[in-house]
């Protein structure tokens, strides 16, 4: 009975000292970080990889995850500098910087934040009238960054920003800025609507002045060219004259122009009487064929 215990007892010692040396071989995962007391002190910090650690002396007592982290922060009552009560939450993301700080500086890091933002946020949202609420979530932001960074230099971590999700006034509240911008879209609507008819008034008038000057300009054109043509016309009829007169001086100026010249108005003149016979042409003639020469005469000819 006395060699069982004994089998017992040294059988059990044997396990559990295979069983620490087990456990003192450590694979630490990437991005994570195991805190190792010996004999109950801090002793250092295990990064990624294989670690081996003395039993029964060495011990992992904290694991801190590296990676960046999500922690929603709950919704809390606000109010505001015109004492409107909000409704707020937001989202954090973080991650642990020093694993050691993290283990031993803080009981809770994840909890101390949330708790560190929502009085961040409690304090920011006092300053700030409700209509400016909406318009500063980044000022809101910004300052529980930086308030959550200043304690997480004691912490060992880092926050890397800070998100409001949503920021809901009470019911009452809801449906006066609902009628405020039903209002203000309205209001858009009908300027909209009489800018759009001033334009419409101001093109139709610039179409019918356009259409009045058009007209004016046409009408002015035809009226130059008109005129240009009639002084075309006479230009080419005086010029025509003048080659006439001036052939006919050059004639009369010719040793026997002159009889020509008289010979060939005699001859007008007879075609003339013959056309008179007719009825065709009624013309004042000299009384006598003699008397055409007195009457060639008094024209100068």
């Amino acid at each position: 009975m006395t060699n069982m215990i004994n089998l017992v007892f040294w059988g059990g010692l044997f396990l559990i000292v295979v069983i620490k040396f087990v456990q003192s071989i450590r694979l630490v995962p990437t991005k994570k970080a195991y805190i190792v007391e010996r004999l109950g002190k801090y002793h250092k910090t295990l990064s990624a990889g294989f670690h081996a650690l003395i039993p029964f002396v060495d011990k992992v007592t904290f694991i801190q995850d590296l990676k960046e982290r999500t922690i929603d922060v709950p919704p809390q009552d606000c109010f505001t500098k015109d004492e409107v009560n909000v409704v707020v939450d937001g989202v954090i993301y973080m991650s642990v910087t020093d694993p050691s700080m993290a283990s031993y500086g803080v009981t809770n890091y994840v909890f101390a934040s949330i708790e560190l933002a929502q009085t961040t946020t409690r304090s920011v949202i006092g300053t700030l009238d409700l209509d400016n609420t909406f318009e500063e979530r980044d000022l809101i932001s910004s300052k529980v960054v930086e308030v959550l960074n200043q304690a997480g230099e004691s912490w060992g971590i880092r926050v890397h920003r800070y998100e409001i999700k949503n920021i809901a006034p009470p019911q009452s509240v809801q449906n006066s800025m609902e009628k405020q911008v039903t209002a203000e879209r309205d209001r858009r609507a009908i300027l909209a609507s009489s800018q759009g008819d001033k334009q419409a008034r101001i093109n139709e008038s610039e179409g019918k002045k356009m259409e009045m000057i058009n007209v004016s300009e046409g009408e002015m054109l035809k009226r130059i060219n008109e005129a240009e043509g009639r002084a075309e016309e006479i230009l080419t009829i005086a010029k025509a004259t003048a080659e006439s007169i001036k052939k006919i001086g050059s004639v009369l100026s010719t040793p026997g122009g002159e009889d020509a010249f008289k010979l060939k108005m005699k001859e007008k003149y007879l075609k003339g009487l013959n056309n008179l016979a007719d009825g065709k042409v009624q013309i004042v003639v000299p009384g006598s064929v003699n008397q055409y020469d007195d009457w060639i005469k008094n024209l100068g000819l």
